[in-house]
């Protein structure tokens, strides 16, 4: 909710702003029932904005990608299938709660075909310094086309406490999470059936898919403990204002996951196949742990070391042998041990934050560095600028994985370099001028699957050779992206546009030129101020590009240069309101699909969805 704009409860005090919610790094908010433009972009299938992804046909099935921030949350390689993980959060997505009373988030929204989509949030407190949420979305969508079924659930539970004295805090999550998806492998007669816009073929189970017996599944548990105990606290005089504290700190967290491919019978596609019937699991348990000391003074600043360990296993449940005699192990397991540190200072509009982690010992990291600056010139005007380095292996499924598919076998820990990103952004956020961002990438060593230079294809066996790569030379991404809204009266234009450019030596780095997105709306009270009403029409538009394509065997993108996709309008049509703490959603989704032409791909293969129309509603309320 806007400054300002906080309603008080004249019984006992309370207002929308003592409802808080902490991010994995304490910045803190409180709770926003405003209907924007914003709440429209976000109310989704992920609950974010998604200009820079494209979604495929099925509601969650999975995103090709407009736009890229390669940037490492940690200097960690992960599991690999990141086609499917979307959906998964990580740490750094939990949120945490202070709530003056119980209060409760509800998302609801109707999918594709026998299923919804229904994301509910419990918080409450048992006294002001211990506070609890608990939470489950679940989804299931069974979509258009035959065999493209999808349903996820992630259940999250969390404990934020801080003891009487401020002395003691800790903060804590569970979280047990499955996507589960059948794939299909996309359209085996695009052109007759689907581009044409035959009549025949617009009812999509009529549509011929190239499996029917085919899925994959994520599946992962997390535990995570984060918790200080301030042995040193001193006030600003009698206040308690915090003047200077030293804290020992303490950071836990252990996760099992798995990746699983499943198939009744091998199918050329993918090439021979050593056993029917495919089931590949690729599975990776890890545990972190960080001690820290951490001091803090009013002038001075927050200062933090720490060291870290990683312990990993990754293993599969047998040794491949290859017919030429090549052994391809069934684990990779390991210690990494790092030293690390953080500062963090703000002196009136002035914020410096940094933050690096340097591997001591072990295979897999190098190191992480971030520092941002940013520079409040007045309420209206923000600068900040944002540097990041990195360096570590690819993750695990480059390095090492195993399948029934005879040539989804490989073992690269030997011939795989470090992975190296270097970054410099630029951001402006101006209420006049609007938020404008410059980020320039360069990438060495960059990890990619694809089919390799000038591959033999037989027809029929599309994806039989895709393997991962590393290019050799460097490649620098330069991202551009401006957004800015006008207004005028009840009416208002919305726009966000992004320009990228790359150089590189081989088109391994694919993104497109330009992508938009435009919304022109109208917002009003109405019924005597009882219904806040926003009506308008949203374009989404990219300029055509070498769409990266999709494999269901490794959950994974790859790389192809074969087919450039994109260069259509996404037109869709809204109707949002607001009554009290209730926000209600209408939209007519790609309303422009049945005479803007049947050319509009996610990825090679497989479409984009045709018009829908689609509801639901986001509900909080009090205790």
């Amino acid at each position: 909710m806007p400054k300002g704009k906080a309603k008080r409860d004249s019984l006992n005090g309370i207002t929308i702003e003592d409802y808080k919610i902490i991010s994995y790094s304490r910045d803190t908010t409180y709770l926003d029932t405003t209907l924007t433009i914003q709440k429209e972009y976000k109310y989704n299938y992920l609950r974010r904005d998604d200009f820079e992804l494209m979604p495929f046909s099925n509601i969650g099935q999975t995103y090709n990608y407009l736009g890229v921030d390669v940037e490492r949350a940690t200097m960690y390689p992960e599991l690999g299938a990141k086609a499917k993980h979307f959906n998964y959060w990580e740490v750094e997505d939990i949120k945490y709660y202070n709530v003056a009373t119980p209060m409760t988030d509800i998302l609801f929204k109707t999918t594709l075909e026998q299923g919804q989509l229904l994301d509910a949030m419990l918080t409450f407190n048992t006294s002001r310094h211990l506070n609890f949420s608990i939470g489950y979305k679940g989804h299931r969508s069974l979509g258009k086309y035959n065999s493209n079924q999808i349903q996820s659930g992630n259940f999250t539970t969390t404990t934020n406490y801080q003891s009487k004295n401020a002395r003691y805090s800790l903060r804590a999550h569970i979280a047990a999470q499955d996507i589960k998806s059948q794939e299909n492998g996309g359209l085996t007669d695009k052109v007759a059936q689907f581009e044409s816009g035959d009549s025949d073929f617009t009812d999509r189970p009529k549509v011929d898919v190239l499996f029917d017996d085919a899925d994959n599944v994520v599946l992962g548990k997390r535990y995570y403990l984060d918790h200080t105990y301030k042995l040193i606290r001193k006030n600003r005089d009698s206040s308690y204002v915090e003047k200077t504290s030293l804290s020992l700190g303490h950071t836990f967290g252990y996760e099992t996951k798995y990746y699983q491919f499943m198939q009744s019978a091998g199918d050329s596609y993918f090439g021979d196949v050593i056993l029917s019937p495919v089931n590949d699991k690729a599975n990776l348990k890890t545990t972190y742990n960080q001690v820290s000391l951490e001091f803090y003074n009013r002038t001075l600043g927050r200062l933090q070391g720490n060291v870290n360990m990683f312990h990993y296993n990754y293993f599969f449940n047998s040794v491949f042998y290859s017919e030429e005699g090549q052994e391809i192990q069934s684990q990779l397991n390991g210690t990494e041990l790092a030293l690390g540190g953080e500062y963090e200072k703000r002196i009136g509009g002035f914020e410096l934050i940094g933050s690096f982690k340097y591997n001591l010992s072990g295979d897999l990291s190098g190191n992480i560095f971030d520092a941002s600056a940013a520079y409040s010139l007045n309420e209206r005007n923000r600068l900040r600028f944002h540097v990041h380095s990195s360096s570590r292996m690819p993750n695990f499924n480059f390095l090492l994985y195993q399948s029934e598919y005879l040539n989804y076998n490989w073992q690269n820990t030997d011939t795989f370099k470090k992975e190296r990103v270097n970054s410099l952004e630029l951001n402006l956020d101006s209420d006049f001028f609007g938020n404008i961002s410059a980020k320039y990438t360069n990438l060495d060593n960059y990890a990619y699957f694809s089919l390799g230079p000038n591959p033999e294809v037989v027809e029929g066996s599309e994806q039989a050779n895709i393997k991962p790569f590393q290019e050799d030379t460097g490649i620098s991404y330069l991202k551009l992206k401006y957004a800015k809204e006008f207004r005028l009266g009840k009416f208002a234009l919305n726009n966000t546009l992004m320009y990228q450019t790359v150089s590189q030596e081989s088109n391994v780095f694919n993104v497109p030129q330009l992508v938009t997105r435009n919304t022109l709306y109208f917002s009003s009270d109405v019924f005597k101020k009882a219904m806040y009403l926003q009506t308008g029409v949203t374009l989404k538009y990219f300029t055509k590009y070498n769409m990266n394509g999709y494999n269901p065997v490794l959950g994974e993108f790859f790389v192809q240069e074969t087919e450039e996709l994109g260069g259509f309008p996404l037109l869709d049509f809204f109707i949002n309101a607001r009554i009290q703490q209730t926000r209600i959603f209408l939209k007519a989704e790609h309303f422009n699909s049945s005479f803007s032409g049947y050319n509009y791909y996610a990825a090679p293969n497989y479409p984009y969805r045709d018009f829908v129309i689609r509801f639901g509603l986001v509900w909080n309320f009090f205790s």
